[in-house]
């Protein structure tokens, strides 16, 4: 009987070594793309339209076609935002820190008249207007009474922006990677693959290009990839969801943006 026993006990410590060990599943990695600078030329912007998946597009309030092409982007499913023109940004539309709260709440009402369909705004340029406090603390209060939410595009390391909205809950979320600060295919092929690999090590990556010819080849021919190199592609009110209002590495600690010392 013991025998038995030690022959049924050596099977089964056998099967247990011979059974493989699945490794962890890897962490998900999700990416989102906004596209800024939109309403200037349609049949450029069509293109950003044609782009697989559900790209993000920044429409410019002070282009002939803002209007028009919020209603194709709208009736194609995707999500719009105002692309808000803020100093050193120029026009009718712009922030400058040296005009009263008055006179930017009535052209933030008329940004918002000129694109329609909005469901959130991100920053024209704005080194300097994102900086103001006073500015952007109302700027998010009233995008909150607003029911929209907002995207740092952090143009500035000395931008509030993102820590006035976090401060009174307002949904929004930071841009980790500029695309195409160098118009070239080979720069823009890197600049993606350094999202994928931020997305990969944190989790998550908000990118942000611009309609350039440049930049529409690349997005043509390696966003259909995506999902073979395990990245979750997913529009920016999910990825608002996912991040649930943290800074994100490199814009903060613990989940709290860090504002740039006062001098």
């Amino acid at each position: 009987m013991h025998r038995w026993l030690l022959l049924l006990s050596c099977c089964l410590i056998g099967v247990a070594q011979a059974t493989p060990v699945e490794p962890p599943a890897p962490a998900k990695a999700y990416l989102t793309l906004i596209i800024d600078d939109l309403g200037q030329n349609l049949p450029r912007d069509r293109r950003v339209l044609a782009l697989p998946g559900p790209i993000t597009t920044a429409i410019m309030p002070d282009t002939p076609h803002a209007a028009e092409f919020a209603r194709e982007a709208h009736a194609a499913g995707k999500i719009i935002m105002l692309h808000m023109p803020m100093d050193p940004a120029t026009g009718p539309f712009a922030w400058h820190p040296d005009l009263p709260l008055e006179e930017l709440k009535t052209r933030l009402a008329a940004a918002f008249k000129a694109v329609p369909y909005t469901s959130g705004i991100n920053n024209h340029e704005g080194s300097r207007m994102t900086a103001e406090p006073q500015a952007m603390a109302w700027l998010m209060g009233e995008l909150q009474r607003r029911n929209k939410f907002f995207v740092d595009s952090r143009t500035s390391a000395k931008t509030v922006a993102a820590s006035e909205a976090q401060k009174i809950g307002l949904a929004s979320a930071s841009r980790d990677i500029f695309l195409d600060n160098e118009r070239t295919e080979p720069a823009i092929t890197a600049q993606l693959d350094a999202a994928i690999k931020l997305a990969r090590k944190h989790g998550s990556a908000v990118v942000i290009g611009h309609p350039y010819p440049q930049t529409l080849a690349v997005l043509e021919r390696e966003l259909p990839k995506l999902k073979e190199q395990g990245i979750d592609w997913i529009d920016i009110k999910s990825m608002i969801a996912l991040r649930g209002n943290q800074a994100a590495a490199g814009h903060g600690r613990n989940g709290v943006y860090q504002q740039a010392a006062t001098p």
